[in-house]
């Protein structure tokens, strides 16, 4: 039952070239950088990623990214990072952009053992007709392009049909875990943690605060053990603010 593992390097050890990956976090709120960057280190390529997003320019995902390790992304949002556009734009990327509450239940169907389910989200658009660019050839032409979908009527509504995703491996980060695999996640970093822990066939988790198995509430655990494959201790440190907004403080 012990699933702890001695440092980030050997908890990714065996990830392969071609690999399929979730990858929790939100921005740079609850990302796996550790790992990621353990990962980088390691030297697996021609990755699959699902994430929210791909991280930035030299953090996050976009560590990986910056060194062409990943070869196909799917998500939902890529306005912070200048080099994922580039990749895109020129051919060196194939791109799955799906509705943020889309991809959520994708992954969780995923984790929860279900096929594919129903959504009226996207229908009479390119997300349920087709065509929608993946990746374009280093002219700007488009060469791959999202099929169509399956769409049916329900109580006099169209929805279509999503298929719920699973991965080879899922990284997440949690505030605070046990020995077992239990997971917290702490306030805002709980956004897709959850979601691919359970999307995961090998589901290899980061925490700030290890325990012992009994010390965490069963009532406030977000992620079961059943889930997790590998824990890692990596501490608090190392995080990231997207965005620094401050305001102008008044005179006393």
């Amino acid at each position: 039952m012990n699933k702890v593992v001695e440092n980030a390097a050997a908890a990714v050890a065996d990830i392969p070239d071609g690999a399929s990956l979730a990858v929790g976090g939100f921005g740079l709120c609850g990302i796996p950088h550790v790992l990621i960057a353990a990962l980088w280190e390691q030297g697996a390529t021609n990755l699959a990623t699902v994430s929210n997003n791909c991280g930035v320019d030299g953090w996050g995902l976009g560590v990986l990214l910056d060194h062409r390790r990943i070869r196909r992304t799917t998500g939902s949002y890529v306005g912070e990072n200048k080099e994922f556009e580039r990749q895109f734009l020129h051919g060196e990327l194939e791109v799955e952009l799906v509705p943020q509450g889309t991809l959520a239940e994708r992954l969780r169907a995923g984790g929860a053992g279900i096929a594919a389910f129903f959504t009226p989200t996207g229908v009479g658009t390119q997300v349920a007709d087709g065509g929608l660019p993946w990746r374009f050839d280093n002219h700007g032409a488009v060469v791959t392009a999202s099929p169509k979908k399956e769409t049916r009527n329900f109580a006099g509504r169209a929805y279509v049909l999503e298929e719920g995703i699973t991965c080879d491996y899922a990284l997440v980060r949690a505030s605070k875990g046990d020995s077992h695999g239990n997971l917290v996640y702490e306030k805002s970093t709980r956004n897709f943690n959850p979601l691919c822990a359970a999307a995961g066939r090998i589901t290899i988790a980061e925490v700030e605060e290890l325990v012992e198995p009994g010390q965490i509430d069963p009532r406030d655990v977000h992620t079961p053990g059943i889930f997790v494959q590998r824990v890692v201790l990596v501490g608090r440190g190392g995080k990231r603010i997207e965005r620094v907004t401050t305001r102008k403080r008044h005179a006393a």
